[in-house]
């Protein structure tokens, strides 16, 4: 079913700690810096360590003082632990939202810039190298996980919705092999195919050598943003969870609509089973509702519907309608 309403983190806040305990974590350098740096990030203890240069002994204590404190949430992917920032909530929540309002206001420093773009360049060259070595074969992988047929036709119904569709302009980031840019095509005045991986990108020019209003460009949302084009609609289905930086294509989405512009993203829900990542070239298994609502909020887009469908070996799909602010 579908719900207009906006989406609370389901992320359970731990019970709340004393506040000396609150205070001793921010009291710290280095805790602050790691609160900063996960503002949009999750990272793991390997990749906190070379952001920061540390040793995994010297980082740990830090971390453990940290989620003590409700301030980071950990969530375990095999023997992969990820820290994320924990959700202000409960009776200590304006005291929480207040510190990493001012944490925030903090610039990062270039060699924590430095250290995370290191970080994010080895999860993308893992990425495309799957995209591939296995393009030939991706849409059968990915259908043991969730079938293409379902959320692309969720995606054509919230779509559908839209006013004056027929003079929009369609940017689909990451289209794989280019199954829906023909019914984008029907529909749209302009389309165009945004991907990192010329092999992704041949198989959907051939599937729209015949399509005049369809262009396809190699290359990331940056190259468009570049370019000064704008876009109504926006549609990114099954991509986050390739993305090495999925907040990133949020950020990218806020600065390429138009005016009243709509995004659509089909996502796996947040899920424990590890074979994806081998099989289907997943950077993450899935996310939960509410961070997508929060990377939204971040770049200045609404949540406006929202659809869930269970699908085979017990994963579900969230398939999100966010709108440009006005």
């Amino acid at each position: 079913m579908i719900s207009e309403s906006n989406i609370a983190s389901l992320a359970p806040a731990s019970s709340f700690p004393p506040l000396p305990t609150l205070f001793k974590a921010l009291g710290d350098d280095l805790r602050v810096q790691v609160l900063r740096l996960l503002k949009d990030e999750s990272l793991n203890v390997s990749e906190l360590c070379e952001v920061f240069q540390l040793r995994q002994s010297a980082l740990s204590h830090h971390l453990k003082v940290l989620v003590q404190a409700n301030l980071l949430a950990r969530k375990k992917e095999g023997t992969v632990t990820f820290y994320r920032r924990q959700v202000p909530e409960g009776d200590q929540q304006a005291l929480l939202e207040e510190a990493l309002k001012q944490i925030d206001l903090t610039a990062l420093a270039p060699r924590l810039k430095q250290g995370l773009a290191r970080v994010q360049a080895v999860r993308e060259q893992h990425s495309r190298a799957f995209f591939r070595d296995n393009s030939e074969r991706l849409r059968e992988q990915q259908e043991l996980i969730a079938s293409w047929k379902d959320y692309s036709n969720a995606t054509l119904h919230l779509l559908d919705r839209a006013d004056n569709l027929a003079k929009a302009s369609i940017l689909e980031i990451g289209p794989g092999d280019g199954s829906l840019l023909p019914e984008l095509a029907e529909r749209a005045r302009a389309v165009t195919g945004l991907d990192n991986s010329e092999e992704m990108l041949a198989l959907a020019r051939a599937k729209t050598l015949k399509l005049d209003n369809v262009s396809l460009v190699l290359g990331e949302a940056k190259t468009l943003i570049r370019g000064h084009q704008r876009f109504d609609v926006i549609i990114a289905n099954m991509v986050l969870h390739h993305t090495p930086d999925p907040s990133a294509i949020m950020d990218a989405a806020g600065t390429l609509l138009r005016k009243d512009g709509r995004l659509i993203i089909s996502e796996l829900c947040a899920h424990d089973q590890l074979w994806a990542r081998e099989h289907c070239g997943d950077l993450w298994l899935g996310f939960e509702a509410g961070q997508l609502s929060d990377w939204a909020q971040a770049a200045g887009l609404e949540n406006r519907a929202e659809l869930f469908l269970a699908q085979r070996n017990g994963f579900q799909i969230q398939v999100r309608l966010f709108q440009r602010k006005k």
